[in-house]
């Protein structure tokens, strides 16, 4: 694709949310830079722990992208070298913008798909190996069946990104939504604990990932722990990973269900 064609098609989108960079100095327009920042930090700190989980690639695995927006963690678990990924989002233009995106990279045709629809009810195909939810959960009215949904990809590790609720123990918090999406305006924002409990009755273990962030410039939901990452796996050991301070609940589910699975 050639640079003005590639600066028109980047033109006719009303906004951007990540930044992408193209040969020939082309980038994708995002205003506020603290965004910029925000999303490499991000990247930092869960897809890097990710990557350690899997021993540094996602060679020999399919991706699915919960809520893909433009692509931008589709994009990396690609160049991680996942053999596939599937992005899934609400809205058109996303899925446009994500395509744009891709084509402009060069990647393949057949190692990615990204598909218009709601993550509760699209038929996502064949089974996956991660699923990345990031910025997601705390969008929707029902936590519960959306982590039911992913672990019924079959995948072995779950990557979970999430706005929390300060309230104590396992606990989900009604809120409303300032800009109402497809799935209206009410959500139940789940606590640390609550995502933890919610993965360990989907049959995965869970670590809140202890914060990375060197600069917290867009961050201040992370440095008020108002959001955390979680790597959650069937199987695959989380040793590795540094956690954020748990609390007792948090402990108890995970030796639940260690003992579930010895016996």
């Amino acid at each position: 694709m050639q640079t003005p064609e590639l600066r028109d098609r980047i033109a006719a989108f009303p906004r951007w949310h990540y930044c992408f960079e193209f040969e020939g100095g082309v980038t994708t327009p995002v205003v506020d830079l603290g965004k910029v920042n925000r999303h490499e930090q991000r990247r930092r700190y869960f897809f890097d722990a990710l990557l350690q989980v899997t021993g540094g690639t996602l060679e020999g695995r399919r991706v699915l992208d919960l809520g893909c927006n433009a692509g931008w963690w589709s994009l990396l678990a690609i160049e991680a070298g996942a053999d596939f990924v599937l992005g899934v989002d609400d809205r058109q233009m996303h899925i446009d913008q994500a395509n744009l995106v891709f084509e402009a990279k060069g990647v393949d045709a057949t190692r990615y798909r990204f598909e218009q629809g709601d993550v509760f009810t699209h038929d996502f195909g064949d089974p996956f190996d991660v699923v990345l939810c990031l910025g997601l959960m705390e969008h929707v009215a029902r936590p519960v069946e959306l982590i039911e949904r992913m672990a019924a990809t079959g995948a072995e590790l779950l990557v979970i990104d999430t706005a929390l609720s300060g309230a104590r123990s396992s606990f989900l918090e009604v809120s409303h939504l300032e800009e109402p999406d497809a799935h209206g305006e009410l959500v139940l924002v789940p606590t640390r604990d609550a995502v933890i409990e919610l993965a360990a009755r989907s049959g995965y273990n869970a670590v809140a990932l202890a914060r990375n962030i060197t600069d917290y410039t867009g961050m201040e939901d992370y440095r008020r722990l108002r959001r955390l990452a979680f790597i959650c796996s069937r199987s695959a050991s989380l040793q590795m990973l540094p956690r954020e301070a748990g609390s007792p609940l948090a402990a108890r589910w995970t030796t639940m269900l260690a003992a579930a699975r010895r016996g």
